[in-house]
């Protein structure tokens, strides 16, 4: 049997020096033009109902640089440019398939600042990354090691709104292999009193992360709105600060769902969620900012892909099962449970706690759909779904 690696990409933070954060803000604007150009072309094809691909953007980007106007695209590599038509290619496909929206115009002050780089166009030698037009290797700061022996097939560059620089280095991780078998299940609620709940009747608490540093971030906000808008540097100073403060809740956050979603991957077999639609939920005013901070698409998607790696099982539950209102001891469904009843009585005598009651709901209706096969994937835009499906985990980068 042939053994197969996971693509993984590690992510690591340099330091530019000026000529090279000069040269990458070159190539970042090249990259936003490129992607544009290519749309606006495709988009009035698409108005003559006519379809243009990756080749004939290629070609097109061939004539963009031999125009004065465009010349500039001469002086910044031309991988980055190419990467950016397979990305708008990529875009459409999920497009057509009709699981994205329509690709929408990359913004210079909103969209994110990246290119990326095939090995072509770097040299990675004695742990020294050097990206095409450059002469010096980046100033990289090694805060984990690469596999032993990787030699990365993909480098992406790029800077948040915080004006951190980052580099993503995609390489085959032979460590990332399935994990011992075991018969450990587990079902999970998740909630905003307690981030979830698990059907042992464990309770993980909710971080609170931007309600920690929200003052910090409402006078980051206030001294933004003083500014004069416009491009001056105060601010833009400004705008740094406030991203800086949500860069540090976004970093707390996603450290924490990491060590969560790897603790319960490693002890169960068998992992049962409910298939919440967050998108709607967050339509409610006076739980937006709660249930942002949550998280709780961030968490499924890391239990996912971590559960694909490892050879463990994720299913999904759909987000109409009464796993509140049902009695995991009697299987008795009452007719309502407003959210402020926190624990209840049945009539057959046993008193739960709402949140535990709902985690052992799901994991037994998960068992249920495991063994029997029921379904699919959930059905996330109607309610007429089945009431228990087997959630196919797709394979991502972390």
């Amino acid at each position: 049997m042939k053994t197969t690696h996971v693509k993984r990409a590690f992510k690591y933070r340099f330091y530019p020096t000026d000529a090279q954060a000069a040269e990458l803000s070159r190539t970042f604007g090249c990259v936003r033009k490129v992607y544009n150009l290519a749309l606006a072309a495709r988009t009035e094809a698409w108005t003559r109902q006519e379809r243009i691909n990756y080749s004939q953007t290629s070609a097109m980007l061939t004539a963009w640089k031999k125009t004065g106007e465009l010349a500039y695209l001469n002086d910044v590599s031309s991988v980055p440019l190419q990467q950016a038509l397979r990305h708008l290619q990529t875009a459409f496909t999920h497009f057509f398939g009709k699981r994205t929206k329509y690709p929408r115009f990359k913004s210079r002050k909103k969209s994110r600042k990246s290119a990326e780089y095939t090995t072509s166009a770097f040299r990675f030698r004695d742990g020294g990354l050097t990206l095409a037009k450059m002469t010096e290797p980046l100033d990289i700061v090694w805060s984990r090691p690469l596999p032993q022996g990787a030699s990365p097939s993909t480098v992406t560059v790029s800077q948040d709104a915080a004006g951190r620089w980052y580099v993503s280095l995609l390489v085959e991780d032979p460590a990332v292999q399935p994990l011992p078998a075991t018969d450990a299940a587990v079902g999970i609620d998740v909630g905003l009193d307690h981030l979830l709940t698990l059907s042992t009747g464990e309770k993980v608490s909710n971080p609170r992360h931007e309600r920690h540093d929200r003052a910090r971030l409402a006078k980051a906000q206030r001294q933004l709105a003083r500014k004069a808008k416009g491009d001056g540097a105060n601010r833009a100073k400004a705008r740094r600060k406030v991203a800086k403060v949500y860069a540090r809740i976004a970093d707390r956050r996603c450290d924490h769902l990491h060590k969560l979603t790897t603790r319960l991957v490693r002890e169960n077999q068998t992992i049962v969620i409910e298939d919440l639609a967050v998108r709607n939920m967050v339509k409610n005013g006076s739980l937006a900012r709660a249930i942002s901070d949550a998280a709780w698409s961030e968490f499924r998607s890391l239990l996912e892909y971590k559960a694909q790696w490892y050879g463990r099982e994720v299913i999904a539950i759909d987000r109409w099962f009464p796993s509140s209102k049902l009695c995991s001891a009697c299987g008795a469904l009452r007719d309502t449970m407003p959210p402020h009843v926190r624990t209840w009585t049945c009539d057959c005598g046993t008193t739960h706690d709402r949140d535990v009651n709902a985690a052992k709901n799901l994991l037994a209706v998960g068992l249920t759909a495991s063994v029997c096969g029921a379904g699919v994937r959930p059905q996330r835009s109607s309610p007429g779904g089945q009431s228990a499906t087997k959630q196919k985990t797709s394979r991502r980068e972390p």
